[in-house]
């Protein structure tokens, strides 16, 4: 029985079920010892010093374009411009293997389905499977896309793993029957101009950004289920906002924009799917589409371009890197999840609310930012000029649902690190060791870690 329940019929703040979600998150009358051990990482990440970073050199392997921890963080996996895929060991940094010719182009993402298996993407439009214990031959490779492969997710539940590219396809790959030949896959979700596609870490929601400013969300998402053109139903296009009182608005056309500055062939949102009557009554049926305007700060009367997509671990939040078509901006945004009915059955549903902001360096234009939150969820670190910064919701680092604003908020610089002698294109905090990578546009990997 919660405490002070038997006493008044009510547990504190806000009856049983709201200690019961206080008790989830750790806060309340018990400590979660999880939660101290968040707080005592962030303290390190926040005492680190750029003088403490260690240059990985990758010569002439390009630009790196995405970087990748094995979920056990013994492996740090490199995503080359120039056809190779860099391993490195991130606790004695030191180089393992090059994989020379992983593809036939630009290597975009990796993404690791277990400690041992990973997948890579490329503009080579193909998927690769590599196994870490035998490094000299694909597993597999991967075909069905017809554009560059921009964007890797994995189903650990399903093993299904779902991939997008510039072709404006969402392809389903069944791992399970995988053979050399490749895996069983079928076409689940198209749109035009897309650009990045994620899973919140329960698989129940798939969020697809696009470069003429929307956010497409599948809520109740079904991956087993084949979505053919207009078979879904449509949740009206609305505009988020940090307040509830704001009206439906739609951004201006796309523009060319890549990793580096690659034009998607697809067309504009169709316009008959953007206005068919909401079908939601009540509850949301499988697969059911949201299409949002996201609010941009200085972007209310321009279109914006939203180049990088993440999920907070807790999937209470996405974060998005937004840049305007006329590139003099550039923002790094965090939305919150707004769950639960609308107020009334007839009207949209607007999931996301902005709470949290910061204008970027808006350097190195025409090349995509791949930001990331920490493991715990407390910090964000953006590449940002020739460097990244660490960014809090406060200043003291503290859990997104414990300062949740009223009004949009500036989001808070803990740390600036500066190593680089290029733009930075992409960073990732280790997730299991305090430790930050970085990559920028000639080619060289820092790493960040404490000095003792």
């Amino acid at each position: 029985q919660a405490p002070g329940a038997a006493a008044g019929g009510r547990a504190p703040g806000g009856g049983l079920f709201g200690w019961l979600r206080g008790r989830c998150l750790g806060r309340g009358l018990f400590v979660d010892p999880a939660r101290d051990n968040f707080r005592a990482m962030t303290g390190l990440y926040s005492s680190i010093q750029p003088a403490d970073s260690v240059y990985l050199s990758t010569r002439t392997h390009g630009a790196v374009f995405n970087l990748e921890y094995s979920p056990d963080g013994s492996v740090l996996t490199v995503a080359c411009e120039q056809t190779e895929v860099l391993l490195f060991d991130p606790i004695s940094s030191k180089h393992i293997k090059t994989l020379s010719e992983a593809h036939e182009d630009c290597v975009n993402n990796i993404r690791f389905l277990d400690n041992r298996l990973f997948a890579t993407c490329s503009d080579d439009t193909t998927i690769a499977l590599w196994d870490l214990r035998k490094l000299n031959t694909k597993v597999c490779t991967l075909h069905g896309h017809t554009s560059w492969v921009k964007n890797i997710e994995y189903d650990t539940n399903t093993r299904l793993l779902v991939t997008s590219g510039f072709d404006g396809n969402v392809i389903i790959w069944d791992t399970n029957r995988c053979t050399e030949e490749g895996c069983p896959h079928k076409k689940f979700f198209h749109t035009r101009f897309l650009m990045r596609m994620r899973l919140t870490p329960d698989c129940s929601k798939m969020l697809i950004s696009t470069s003429s400013g929307y956010l497409l969300i599948l809520h109740d998402l079904d991956l087993t289920k084949s979505l053919e053109v207009g078979s879904y139903p449509i949740l009206r296009a609305r505009r988020t906002t940090s307040s509830s009182d704001s009206t439906a608005t739609s951004s201006s056309g796309p523009r060319a924009v890549g990793s580096p500055c690659h034009q998607n062939d697809s067309g504009p949102l169709s316009e008959k799917h953007m206005s068919r009557p909401s079908q939601r009554e009540g509850g949301s049926p499988r697969n059911s589409l949201e299409v949002l305007t996201p609010e941009v700060p200085g972007e209310r009367d321009r279109g914006n371009c939203i180049t990088s997509l993440q999920l907070h671990p807790k999937g209470w939040a996405t974060l998005l890197r937004c840049s305007s078509n006329t590139d003099d901006q550039e923002w790094t945004c965090v939305y919150e999840f707004q769950e639960g009915a609308p107020v009334r059955p007839v009207s949209p549903r607007c999931s996301l609310r902005l709470t949290h902001c910061i204008e970027e360096a808006n350097v190195g234009r025409g090349y995509i930012k791949e930001l990331c939150f920490s493991p715990d969820g407390r910090m964000i670190s953006s590449p940002h000029g020739y460097g990244i910064r660490l960014l809090g919701f406060d200043t003291q680092c503290s859990e997104l649902v414990d300062c949740l604003p009223k009004e949009a908020s500036p989001l808070q610089e803990i740390r600036s690190l500066y190593s680089h002698n290029d733009v930075v294109l992409t960073t990732k905090f280790s997730p299991t060791h305090c430790q930050i990578a970085s990559g920028c546009l000639s080619g060289r990997v820092s790493l960040y870690q404490p000095k003792f």
